[in-house]
Protein backbone atom coordinates (compact mmCIF):
# COMPACT_ATOMS: atom_id res chain seq x y z
CA UNK A 1 0.00 0.00 0.00
CA UNK A 2 3.44 2.31 -0.20
CA UNK A 3 4.57 4.25 2.97
CA UNK A 4 2.66 5.96 5.56
CA UNK A 5 1.16 9.21 5.06
CA UNK A 6 -0.71 11.61 7.39
CA UNK A 7 -4.21 12.98 6.30
CA UNK A 8 -3.82 15.74 4.33
CA UNK A 9 -5.50 17.42 1.25
CA UNK A 10 -3.78 17.98 -2.28
CA UNK A 11 -3.55 20.88 -3.89
CA UNK A 12 -2.93 21.75 -7.66
CA UNK A 13 0.39 23.24 -6.73
CA UNK A 14 1.20 20.35 -5.00
CA UNK A 15 0.85 17.62 -7.64
CA UNK A 16 2.78 19.97 -10.29
CA UNK A 17 5.60 20.45 -7.54
CA UNK A 18 5.14 16.67 -6.76
CA UNK A 19 5.41 15.60 -10.53
CA UNK A 20 8.38 17.69 -10.94
CA UNK A 21 10.28 15.70 -8.16
CA UNK A 22 9.00 12.43 -9.13
CA UNK A 23 10.54 13.07 -12.75
CA UNK A 24 14.08 14.16 -10.98
CA UNK A 25 13.93 10.91 -8.78
CA UNK A 26 13.63 9.41 -12.62
CA UNK A 27 16.72 10.61 -13.70
CA UNK A 28 18.60 10.49 -10.74
CA UNK A 29 17.81 6.63 -10.58
CA UNK A 30 18.69 6.30 -14.06
CA UNK A 31 22.08 8.01 -13.17
CA UNK A 32 22.40 5.49 -10.07
CA UNK A 33 21.89 2.38 -12.53
CA UNK A 34 24.52 3.56 -14.65
CA UNK A 35 27.46 4.68 -11.72
CA UNK A 36 25.64 3.51 -8.17
CA UNK A 37 27.43 0.39 -6.31
CA UNK A 38 23.76 -1.35 -5.76
CA UNK A 39 24.43 -4.54 -3.55
CA UNK A 40 24.31 -7.45 -5.11
CA UNK A 41 26.95 -9.61 -4.44
CA UNK A 42 24.75 -12.39 -1.83
CA UNK A 43 21.39 -11.51 -2.98
CA UNK A 44 18.54 -12.22 -0.33
CA UNK A 45 14.84 -13.27 -0.70
CA UNK A 46 12.02 -12.49 1.79
CA UNK A 47 8.34 -13.42 2.08
CA UNK A 48 4.88 -11.23 3.49
CA UNK A 49 1.94 -12.80 3.97
CA UNK A 50 -1.28 -11.30 4.62
CA UNK A 51 -3.99 -12.71 6.66
CA UNK A 52 -7.76 -12.36 8.05
CA UNK A 53 -9.14 -12.38 11.44
CA UNK A 54 -12.01 -14.38 12.06
CA UNK A 55 -14.38 -14.96 15.29
CA UNK A 56 -15.30 -18.17 16.70
CA UNK A 57 -18.18 -18.53 14.00
CA UNK A 58 -15.92 -18.06 10.91
CA UNK A 59 -17.60 -14.51 10.50
CA UNK A 60 -14.99 -11.44 9.54
CA UNK A 61 -13.77 -9.83 12.99
CA UNK A 62 -13.15 -5.82 12.17
CA UNK A 63 -10.34 -5.83 15.77
CA UNK A 64 -7.36 -5.76 13.65
CA UNK A 65 -6.27 -2.77 16.04
CA UNK A 66 -6.72 -4.91 19.10
CA UNK A 67 -5.27 -7.79 17.70
CA UNK A 68 -2.41 -6.00 16.70
CA UNK A 69 -1.97 -4.53 20.16
CA UNK A 70 -2.34 -8.22 21.98
CA UNK A 71 0.58 -9.72 19.23
CA UNK A 72 2.80 -6.72 19.71
CA UNK A 73 5.90 -7.66 17.56
CA UNK A 74 6.68 -5.00 14.83
CA UNK A 75 7.02 -7.93 12.11
CA UNK A 76 2.94 -7.59 12.07
CA UNK A 77 1.20 -4.68 10.75
CA UNK A 78 -2.17 -3.06 9.56
CA UNK A 79 -3.71 -3.51 6.22
CA UNK A 80 -6.10 -2.29 4.44
CA UNK A 81 -9.48 -3.53 6.04
CA UNK A 82 -9.89 -3.71 9.92
CA UNK A 83 -10.40 -7.92 9.13
CA UNK A 84 -6.79 -7.62 7.60
CA UNK A 85 -3.23 -7.91 9.46
CA UNK A 86 0.09 -8.92 7.23
CA UNK A 87 3.24 -10.46 8.58
CA UNK A 88 6.38 -9.97 7.19
CA UNK A 89 9.04 -12.15 7.94
CA UNK A 90 12.99 -11.58 8.22
CA UNK A 91 14.50 -11.59 4.84
CA UNK A 92 16.98 -14.54 4.57
CA UNK A 93 19.49 -16.58 2.47
CA UNK A 94 18.03 -19.64 0.46
CA UNK A 95 21.55 -21.75 0.78
CA UNK A 96 22.12 -23.60 4.48
CA UNK A 97 18.48 -24.55 5.09
CA UNK A 98 16.62 -20.93 4.47
CA UNK A 99 13.47 -22.56 3.31
CA UNK A 100 12.89 -24.33 6.66
CA UNK A 101 14.21 -21.47 8.21
CA UNK A 102 11.29 -19.55 6.93
CA UNK A 103 8.56 -22.32 7.70
CA UNK A 104 9.90 -22.41 10.95
CA UNK A 105 9.81 -18.28 11.58
CA UNK A 106 6.29 -18.48 9.65
CA UNK A 107 4.90 -21.03 12.33
CA UNK A 108 6.77 -19.42 14.80
CA UNK A 109 4.88 -16.06 14.71
CA UNK A 110 2.09 -17.29 13.91
CA UNK A 111 0.83 -19.34 16.26
CA UNK A 112 1.88 -16.77 19.11
CA UNK A 113 -0.09 -13.60 17.24
CA UNK A 114 -3.15 -16.83 17.28
CA UNK A 115 -2.73 -17.44 20.78
CA UNK A 116 -3.16 -13.83 21.54
CA UNK A 117 -5.36 -12.71 19.24
CA UNK A 118 -7.78 -15.43 20.33
CA UNK A 119 -8.29 -13.66 23.77
CA UNK A 120 -10.46 -11.52 22.00
CA UNK A 121 -12.26 -14.18 19.92
CA UNK A 122 -10.02 -12.72 16.55
CA UNK A 123 -8.28 -15.98 15.00
CA UNK A 124 -5.50 -15.86 11.95
CA UNK A 125 -7.06 -17.81 8.60
CA UNK A 126 -4.46 -18.16 5.58
CA UNK A 127 -6.57 -18.14 2.57
CA UNK A 128 -6.94 -15.77 -0.74
CA UNK A 129 -10.32 -14.22 0.03
CA UNK A 130 -12.50 -14.59 3.19
CA UNK A 131 -15.22 -16.59 1.78
CA UNK A 132 -17.86 -15.19 4.71
CA UNK A 133 -17.46 -11.46 3.36
CA UNK A 134 -20.83 -10.06 2.94
CA UNK A 135 -21.80 -6.07 1.35
CA UNK A 136 -21.43 -5.03 5.22
CA UNK A 137 -17.84 -5.75 5.50
CA UNK A 138 -17.07 -3.61 2.28
CA UNK A 139 -17.99 -0.32 3.39
CA UNK A 140 -16.34 2.71 4.37
CA UNK A 141 -16.58 2.16 7.52
CA UNK A 142 -14.22 -0.99 7.64
CA UNK A 143 -11.47 0.49 6.88
CA UNK A 144 -8.35 0.60 9.23
CA UNK A 145 -7.64 3.60 11.31
CA UNK A 146 -4.13 4.11 9.55
CA UNK A 147 -4.56 7.58 7.57
CA UNK A 148 -3.16 6.00 4.74
CA UNK A 149 -5.88 4.07 3.55
CA UNK A 150 -8.64 6.80 3.82
CA UNK A 151 -6.60 8.83 1.79
CA UNK A 152 -6.00 6.28 -0.72
CA UNK A 153 -9.70 5.48 -0.61
CA UNK A 154 -9.96 9.40 -1.01
CA UNK A 155 -7.90 9.51 -4.12
CA UNK A 156 -8.73 6.50 -5.84
CA UNK A 157 -12.42 7.59 -5.67
CA UNK A 158 -11.83 10.88 -6.89
CA UNK A 159 -10.22 9.83 -10.13
CA UNK A 160 -12.64 7.72 -10.57
CA UNK A 161 -15.01 10.22 -10.57
CA UNK A 162 -17.81 7.33 -9.84
CA UNK A 163 -18.57 4.00 -7.57
CA UNK A 164 -16.22 1.11 -8.15
CA UNK A 165 -18.28 -1.66 -10.48
CA UNK A 166 -17.04 -5.30 -9.74
CA UNK A 167 -18.66 -7.62 -12.29
CA UNK A 168 -16.80 -11.30 -12.42
CA UNK A 169 -18.34 -14.38 -14.35
CA UNK A 170 -17.06 -17.55 -13.29
CA UNK A 171 -18.60 -20.77 -12.08
CA UNK A 172 -21.28 -17.90 -11.01
CA UNK A 173 -21.64 -14.16 -11.35
CA UNK A 174 -21.20 -11.29 -9.24
CA UNK A 175 -21.69 -8.01 -10.07
CA UNK A 176 -22.35 -5.36 -7.60
CA UNK A 177 -20.88 -1.84 -6.78
CA UNK A 178 -18.84 -0.28 -3.82
CA UNK A 179 -18.35 3.28 -2.78
CA UNK A 180 -15.37 2.76 -1.48
CA UNK A 181 -11.65 0.62 -2.28
CA UNK A 182 -13.08 -1.40 0.72
CA UNK A 183 -13.39 -4.90 -1.92
CA UNK A 184 -9.40 -4.72 -2.53
CA UNK A 185 -9.08 -5.81 1.25
CA UNK A 186 -10.97 -9.05 0.50
CA UNK A 187 -7.74 -9.95 -1.46
CA UNK A 188 -5.50 -11.46 0.82
CA UNK A 189 -1.76 -12.51 -0.78
CA UNK A 190 1.72 -13.88 -0.32
CA UNK A 191 4.80 -11.65 -1.31
CA UNK A 192 7.76 -13.09 -2.04
CA UNK A 193 10.88 -10.96 -2.58
CA UNK A 194 14.08 -11.72 -4.83
CA UNK A 195 16.71 -9.54 -4.70
CA UNK A 196 18.55 -9.35 -7.95
CA UNK A 197 21.66 -6.87 -9.58
CA UNK A 198 20.39 -4.03 -11.74
CA UNK A 199 22.10 -6.46 -14.93
CA UNK A 200 19.80 -9.19 -14.14
CA UNK A 201 16.70 -7.59 -13.26
CA UNK A 202 14.83 -7.68 -16.34
CA UNK A 203 15.68 -11.72 -17.15
CA UNK A 204 14.59 -12.10 -12.97
CA UNK A 205 11.36 -9.98 -13.97
CA UNK A 206 10.61 -11.55 -17.17
CA UNK A 207 11.17 -14.79 -16.05
CA UNK A 208 8.48 -13.98 -13.31
CA UNK A 209 6.34 -12.66 -15.93
CA UNK A 210 6.67 -16.14 -18.20
CA UNK A 211 5.70 -18.58 -15.09
CA UNK A 212 2.62 -16.15 -13.14
CA UNK A 213 0.12 -18.08 -15.00
CA UNK A 214 1.81 -21.39 -13.73
CA UNK A 215 2.01 -20.42 -10.12
CA UNK A 216 -1.91 -19.35 -10.44
CA UNK A 217 -2.94 -22.70 -11.27
CA UNK A 218 -0.56 -24.41 -8.92
CA UNK A 219 -1.99 -22.57 -5.79
CA UNK A 220 -5.28 -20.98 -6.52
CA UNK A 221 -7.16 -20.25 -3.26
CA UNK A 222 -10.06 -17.65 -3.67
CA UNK A 223 -13.29 -19.66 -5.03
CA UNK A 224 -15.67 -17.32 -3.41
CA UNK A 225 -16.77 -14.35 -3.06
CA UNK A 226 -19.48 -12.40 -1.24
CA UNK A 227 -21.21 -16.17 -1.36
CA UNK A 228 -20.88 -16.66 -4.86
CA UNK A 229 -18.35 -19.45 -6.64
CA UNK A 230 -16.22 -17.36 -9.06
CA UNK A 231 -12.71 -18.02 -10.68
CA UNK A 232 -10.66 -20.26 -8.72
CA UNK A 233 -8.13 -17.49 -8.13
CA UNK A 234 -10.98 -14.53 -7.70
CA UNK A 235 -8.62 -12.42 -6.37
CA UNK A 236 -7.38 -11.99 -9.77
CA UNK A 237 -10.15 -9.87 -11.46
CA UNK A 238 -11.50 -8.49 -8.24
CA UNK A 239 -8.20 -6.52 -7.46
CA UNK A 240 -7.81 -5.14 -11.45
CA UNK A 241 -11.52 -4.13 -10.67
CA UNK A 242 -11.33 -2.95 -7.04
CA UNK A 243 -8.66 -0.31 -7.58
CA UNK A 244 -9.47 0.71 -10.93
CA UNK A 245 -9.21 4.65 -11.21
CA UNK A 246 -10.70 4.51 -15.05
CA UNK A 247 -14.45 5.49 -16.20
CA UNK A 248 -15.56 3.26 -18.99
CA UNK A 249 -14.77 6.15 -21.22
CA UNK A 250 -11.07 6.47 -20.25
CA UNK A 251 -10.98 2.04 -20.60
CA UNK A 252 -12.11 2.85 -24.12
CA UNK A 253 -9.29 4.88 -24.53
CA UNK A 254 -6.45 2.30 -23.92
CA UNK A 255 -5.57 4.04 -20.81
CA UNK A 256 -3.62 1.52 -18.54
CA UNK A 257 -5.25 0.20 -15.50
CA UNK A 258 -3.55 0.44 -11.80
CA UNK A 259 -3.62 -3.00 -11.61
CA UNK A 260 -1.65 -4.31 -14.22
CA UNK A 261 0.41 -7.08 -16.08
CA UNK A 262 1.80 -4.87 -18.25
CA UNK A 263 2.18 -4.89 -21.83
CA UNK A 264 5.58 -5.62 -22.82
CA UNK A 265 9.17 -7.85 -21.79
CA UNK A 266 11.66 -5.43 -20.51
CA UNK A 267 14.94 -4.60 -20.74
CA UNK A 268 15.86 -2.47 -18.28
CA UNK A 269 14.57 -2.13 -14.23
CA UNK A 270 14.20 1.28 -15.94
CA UNK A 271 11.91 0.75 -18.25
CA UNK A 272 8.89 -0.18 -15.44
CA UNK A 273 9.59 2.76 -13.42
CA UNK A 274 9.62 5.09 -16.51
CA UNK A 275 6.25 3.76 -18.03
CA UNK A 276 5.02 3.94 -13.60
CA UNK A 277 5.77 7.57 -14.14
CA UNK A 278 4.77 8.45 -17.81
CA UNK A 279 0.83 6.30 -17.59
CA UNK A 280 0.13 6.97 -14.47
CA UNK A 281 -0.55 9.63 -12.24
CA UNK A 282 0.24 10.11 -8.75
CA UNK A 283 -2.56 9.60 -6.24
CA UNK A 284 -0.77 10.56 -3.24
CA UNK A 285 1.49 13.60 -4.35
CA UNK A 286 3.69 13.80 -1.03
CA UNK A 287 6.84 15.45 -1.59
CA UNK A 288 9.92 15.78 0.56
CA UNK A 289 12.53 18.17 0.94
CA UNK A 290 15.17 16.05 -0.08
CA UNK A 291 16.92 16.91 -3.39
CA UNK A 292 18.34 13.02 -4.54
CA UNK A 293 20.86 15.14 -6.72
CA UNK A 294 22.57 16.35 -4.28
CA UNK A 295 22.77 13.59 -1.49
CA UNK A 296 23.79 11.18 -4.59
CA UNK A 297 26.56 13.83 -5.73
CA UNK A 298 27.95 13.81 -2.21
CA UNK A 299 28.48 10.18 -1.92
CA UNK A 300 25.02 9.34 -0.38
CA UNK A 301 22.56 7.11 -1.46
CA UNK A 302 18.98 9.09 -2.11
CA UNK A 303 15.94 7.51 -0.96
CA UNK A 304 13.94 8.55 -3.90
CA UNK A 305 10.82 8.46 -2.09
CA UNK A 306 8.42 9.96 -4.29
CA UNK A 307 9.59 7.53 -7.13
CA UNK A 308 9.16 4.91 -4.17
CA UNK A 309 5.72 5.74 -3.01
CA UNK A 310 4.37 6.38 -6.37
CA UNK A 311 5.68 2.51 -7.41
CA UNK A 312 3.15 1.63 -4.73
CA UNK A 313 0.37 2.57 -5.72
CA UNK A 314 0.57 0.81 -9.25
CA UNK A 315 -0.36 -2.96 -8.33
CA UNK A 316 1.76 -4.65 -10.93
CA UNK A 317 1.82 -8.27 -10.53
CA UNK A 318 5.35 -8.41 -10.32
CA UNK A 319 6.41 -5.19 -8.47
CA UNK A 320 9.80 -3.50 -9.22
CA UNK A 321 11.41 -2.03 -5.87
CA UNK A 322 14.29 0.04 -5.56
CA UNK A 323 15.55 0.18 -1.33
CA UNK A 324 18.06 0.66 1.08
CA UNK A 325 19.62 -1.63 3.44
CA UNK A 326 22.93 -0.68 5.85
CA UNK A 327 22.59 2.43 3.55
CA UNK A 328 23.35 0.48 0.48
CA UNK A 329 20.70 0.29 -2.67
CA UNK A 330 19.17 -2.71 -3.66
CA UNK A 331 17.01 -4.03 -6.80
CA UNK A 332 14.21 -6.49 -5.80
CA UNK A 333 11.60 -8.29 -7.87
CA UNK A 334 8.08 -8.16 -5.54
CA UNK A 335 6.27 -11.24 -7.00
CA UNK A 336 2.35 -10.49 -5.96
CA UNK A 337 0.61 -13.47 -7.84
CA UNK A 338 -0.28 -15.74 -4.79
CA UNK A 339 -2.70 -16.25 -2.45
CA UNK A 340 -2.06 -16.69 0.98
CA UNK A 341 -2.66 -20.11 2.71
CA UNK A 342 -3.58 -22.88 3.11
CA UNK A 343 -0.93 -23.59 5.21
CA UNK A 344 2.38 -22.52 6.15
CA UNK A 345 4.43 -25.07 4.26
CA UNK A 346 1.96 -24.82 1.00
CA UNK A 347 3.31 -20.93 1.50
CA UNK A 348 7.00 -22.37 1.46
CA UNK A 349 6.74 -25.36 -0.98
CA UNK A 350 5.29 -22.38 -3.77
CA UNK A 351 8.10 -19.93 -2.22
CA UNK A 352 10.68 -22.88 -2.77
CA UNK A 353 9.36 -22.96 -6.59
CA UNK A 354 9.32 -19.48 -7.45
CA UNK A 355 12.68 -18.97 -6.40
CA UNK A 356 13.93 -22.59 -8.13
CA UNK A 357 12.06 -21.79 -11.38
CA UNK A 358 12.73 -18.21 -11.69
CA UNK A 359 16.31 -18.54 -11.24
CA UNK A 360 16.87 -21.35 -13.69
CA UNK A 361 15.01 -19.45 -16.34
CA UNK A 362 16.52 -16.20 -15.18
CA UNK A 363 19.94 -17.47 -16.13
CA UNK A 364 18.96 -19.87 -18.77
CA UNK A 365 21.07 -19.42 -22.58
CA UNK A 366 18.44 -19.00 -24.66
CA UNK A 367 15.63 -16.81 -22.27
CA UNK A 368 12.15 -18.18 -22.21
CA UNK A 369 10.77 -14.44 -23.20
CA UNK A 370 12.68 -14.87 -26.46
CA UNK A 371 10.46 -17.91 -27.23
CA UNK A 372 6.62 -16.66 -25.60
CA UNK A 373 4.76 -13.23 -26.96
CA UNK A 374 3.76 -11.11 -23.73
CA UNK A 375 0.40 -11.56 -24.83
CA UNK A 376 0.76 -15.30 -24.22
CA UNK A 377 2.14 -14.63 -21.04
CA UNK A 378 -0.88 -12.78 -19.67
CA UNK A 379 -3.21 -15.21 -21.39
CA UNK A 380 -1.95 -18.01 -19.48
CA UNK A 381 -2.37 -15.36 -16.29
CA UNK A 382 -5.96 -14.86 -16.86
CA UNK A 383 -5.94 -19.24 -17.50
CA UNK A 384 -4.20 -19.77 -14.20
CA UNK A 385 -6.35 -17.50 -11.87
CA UNK A 386 -9.87 -18.48 -13.79
CA UNK A 387 -9.63 -22.06 -13.94
CA UNK A 388 -7.31 -23.17 -11.12
CA UNK A 389 -4.83 -26.16 -11.49
CA UNK A 390 -6.86 -27.59 -14.51
CA UNK A 391 -5.90 -24.63 -16.30
CA UNK A 392 -3.99 -25.00 -19.61
CA UNK A 393 -1.25 -22.84 -20.53
CA UNK A 394 0.90 -22.33 -23.36
CA UNK A 395 4.43 -23.40 -23.22
CA UNK A 396 7.11 -23.07 -25.88
CA UNK A 397 7.75 -26.44 -27.82
CA UNK A 398 5.23 -27.71 -26.01
CA UNK A 399 1.97 -25.87 -27.21
CA UNK A 400 -1.14 -25.76 -25.13
CA UNK A 401 -0.86 -28.14 -21.53
CA UNK A 402 -2.99 -28.40 -18.27
CA UNK A 403 -0.54 -26.74 -15.65
CA UNK A 404 -0.15 -30.20 -13.64
CA UNK A 405 1.25 -31.78 -16.92
CA UNK A 406 3.68 -28.94 -17.28
CA UNK A 407 4.97 -28.71 -13.71
CA UNK A 408 5.61 -32.42 -13.84
CA UNK A 409 6.99 -33.00 -16.91
CA UNK A 410 9.19 -29.93 -17.52
CA UNK A 411 8.65 -27.36 -14.03
CA UNK A 412 9.66 -29.00 -11.54
CA UNK A 413 13.26 -30.20 -12.75
CA UNK A 414 13.87 -27.04 -13.79
CA UNK A 415 12.95 -25.71 -10.40
CA UNK A 416 15.03 -27.98 -8.80
CA UNK A 417 18.27 -26.93 -10.73
CA UNK A 418 17.46 -23.40 -9.44
CA UNK A 419 17.03 -24.17 -5.71
CA UNK A 420 20.79 -25.92 -6.02
CA UNK A 421 22.02 -23.17 -7.50
CA UNK A 422 21.08 -20.89 -4.64
CA UNK A 423 22.74 -23.53 -2.56
CA UNK A 424 19.24 -25.54 -1.19
CA UNK A 425 19.87 -28.98 0.20
CA UNK A 426 18.67 -31.57 -1.40
CA UNK A 427 16.58 -32.85 1.28
CA UNK A 428 15.17 -29.40 1.29
CA UNK A 429 14.42 -29.68 -2.63
CA UNK A 430 12.58 -32.98 -2.16
CA UNK A 431 10.23 -31.65 0.90
CA UNK A 432 9.09 -28.70 -0.58
CA UNK A 433 9.40 -29.50 -4.90
CA UNK A 434 7.79 -33.00 -3.58
CA UNK A 435 4.80 -31.43 -1.84
CA UNK A 436 4.03 -29.09 -5.44
CA UNK A 437 4.59 -33.33 -7.15
CA UNK A 438 1.88 -34.20 -4.95
CA UNK A 439 -0.42 -30.93 -5.44
CA UNK A 440 -0.36 -31.84 -9.26
CA UNK A 441 -0.48 -35.72 -8.98
CA UNK A 442 -3.81 -35.39 -6.74
CA UNK A 443 -5.12 -32.15 -8.48
CA UNK A 444 -5.98 -30.41 -5.15
CA UNK A 445 -5.24 -27.11 -4.05
CA UNK A 446 -6.75 -24.33 -1.78
CA UNK A 447 -9.35 -23.39 -4.40
CA UNK A 448 -10.58 -27.55 -5.29
CA UNK A 449 -10.51 -28.67 -1.75
CA UNK A 450 -12.82 -25.70 -1.32
CA UNK A 451 -14.97 -26.64 -3.47
CA UNK A 452 -15.38 -29.83 -3.34
CA UNK A 453 -15.93 -29.23 0.48
CA UNK A 454 -18.65 -27.17 -0.22
CA UNK A 455 -20.19 -30.02 -2.73
CA UNK A 456 -20.18 -32.25 0.56
CA UNK A 457 -22.14 -30.04 3.34
CA UNK A 458 -24.34 -28.74 0.44
CA UNK A 459 -24.25 -25.42 -1.01
CA UNK A 460 -26.67 -24.46 1.38
CA UNK A 461 -29.57 -23.94 -0.94
CA UNK A 462 -30.52 -20.60 -3.04
CA UNK A 463 -30.56 -18.21 -0.10
CA UNK A 464 -27.19 -16.01 0.77
CA UNK A 465 -27.85 -16.81 4.70
CA UNK A 466 -28.11 -20.44 3.62
CA UNK A 467 -25.02 -20.27 1.82
CA UNK A 468 -22.90 -18.17 4.14
CA UNK A 469 -23.92 -21.46 6.94
CA UNK A 470 -22.30 -23.68 4.55
CA UNK A 471 -19.14 -21.62 4.09
CA UNK A 472 -18.70 -20.74 8.15
CA UNK A 473 -18.90 -24.61 8.34
CA UNK A 474 -15.84 -25.38 5.74
CA UNK A 475 -14.07 -21.96 6.94
CA UNK A 476 -14.18 -23.54 10.33
CA UNK A 477 -12.59 -26.85 8.78
CA UNK A 478 -10.30 -25.05 6.67
CA UNK A 479 -8.86 -23.47 10.05
CA UNK A 480 -8.60 -26.48 11.52
CA UNK A 481 -6.40 -28.11 8.73
CA UNK A 482 -4.87 -24.53 8.49
CA UNK A 483 -3.34 -24.94 11.82
CA UNK A 484 -2.40 -28.69 11.52
CA UNK A 485 0.38 -27.83 8.68
CA UNK A 486 -0.75 -30.51 6.66
CA UNK A 487 -0.27 -29.93 3.06
CA UNK A 488 -3.75 -28.94 1.03
CA UNK A 489 -2.79 -32.32 -1.19
CA UNK A 490 -3.63 -34.61 1.98
CA UNK A 491 -6.71 -32.87 3.26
Amino acid sequence: MGLDVDPQEFSRADRTRHRAKVHRCLDVFERMLAESIFDTDDPMTGLEVELNLVDPNGDPALRNAEALALIADPDFQTELGRFNIEMNVEPGFLRGGGLRRYEEALRRSLNAAEQRSAQIDAHLVMIGILPTLTPEHLTEETISANPRYKLLDEQILRARGEDIVIDIIGDERLRTTADSIMPEAACTSTQLHLQTSPERFAAYWNASQAIAGVQLGLSANSPYLLGKRLWRETRVPLFEQATDTRSEELKAQGVRPRVWFGERWITSVFDLFEENVRYFPALLPVTDEEDPLTVLEAGGTPTLSELRLHNGTIYRWNRPVYDIRNGVPHLRVENRVLAAGPTVVDTVANAAFYFGLVRALAESDRPLWSQMSFGVAEENFHAGSRDGIDAVVYWPGVGGVPVAELVLRKLLPMAADGLRAWGVGGDEIDRYLGIIEQRCLTGRNGATWFVERMAEVGSGGSSLEQRLDALRTVLRDYRERMHSNQPVHTW
